[in-house]
């Protein structure tokens, strides 16, 4: 079925099918070899919520049509929607991360904020996708506890200045924002252009919070630390601190398997930077 849909798509058959692992979804990713020599990438949705965030994937590349996006080959919409992309699989996808490739995506998530977004596309402010954050975890602490990050007493010290300096940060604005920005959405074609792929989360915000949750990846992959790429950076580093504090000990989510772990995993790297930015102590368990 999904070769007869990709060859009346794409007006030559496809000779084979690789599935690409990674992920955190379980939308079907596939490099798909076609007769007349192309590859191409699939992306598939395959519940309600990974079809729902395909078909915004597609209105993105059709609005935007960015260098810094693949290229869209073809989409199928239906039942299980397929996303068609140039395959980037012969690109440079990190780590490792040198001085030259986070200039890169620097140079890149500027170009991404000085795009004039989709008036579409949901507002930061409005949506509900920074609405958990260190409000949530002073309701409800033992989520956070529970991941053993932290322990009560350091909680109860840092709350109010986490507080503070999270909810001072302007989440409004009028740039287009990834808002998904780590390695394995980036990567990097010939010249050494960064290119983000899976547009899925994107919003209409304020820049700075591209970048600011990109660094707990990038200095877990030996990139340079957060305060080295994005100075002055207290407030940023509350919100993306908040944000992964909020869910990293919240139930696995059954479309997003694997998520908590890796919010876990970005928390360990974000608390530290808060902790510097803010003149806070660090948690025991990070020491």
């Amino acid at each position: 079925m999904i070769d007869d849909l990709l060859g009346a798509t794409l007006g030559s058959s496809p000779v084979r099918r690789t599935r690409v692992t990674g992920g955190y979804t379980p939308a079907e990713r596939w490099t798909v070899m076609l007769e007349d020599g192309r590859s191409v990438f699939v992306k598939i949705g395959v519940t309600a919520l990974t079809a729902e965030w395909l078909r915004k994937e597609h209105r993105l590349y059709v609005d935007l049509a960015a260098g810094y996006m693949p290229r869209l080959i073809g989409w199928v919409d239906g039942h299980r929607p397929m996303l068609i992309l140039e395959d980037l699989s012969p690109a440079f996808w990190p780590p490792p991360w040198n001085d030259d490739r986070v200039a890169s995506v620097l140079r890149t998530l500027r170009d991404v904020a000085e795009t004039s977004p989709p008036p579409w596309l949901p507002r930061t402010v409005d949506s509900n996708l920074l609405e958990r954050s260190w409000r949530s975890v002073q309701k409800d602490p033992q989520p956070l506890l529970s991941t053993g990050a932290v322990d009560k007493v350091w909680l109860e010290l840092a709350l109010p200045a986490l507080i503070r300096a999270a909810e001072a940060c302007e989440l409004d604005g009028g740039e287009l924002l990834h808002f998904d920005v780590r390695s394995d959405n980036i990567a990097f074609a010939t010249g050494g252009r960064a290119i983000l792929v899976d547009w899925s989360l994107a919003e209409i915000g304020n820049g700075r919070l591209d970048i600011a949750f990109w660094l707990p990846s990038l200095a877990r992959e030996g990139g340079p630390p957060p305060e080295a790429v994005l100075p002055d950076g207290g407030i940023e580093a509350a919100v993306v601190a908040g944000f992964f504090a909020a869910r990293a000990g919240q139930p696995e989510i059954p479309d997003a398997p694997g998520v908590r772990a890796f919010q876990l995993a970005q928390l360990r790297y974000a608390l530290p930077w808060v902790c510097r930015e803010l003149g806070l102590p660090q948690p025991e368990a990070l020491q």
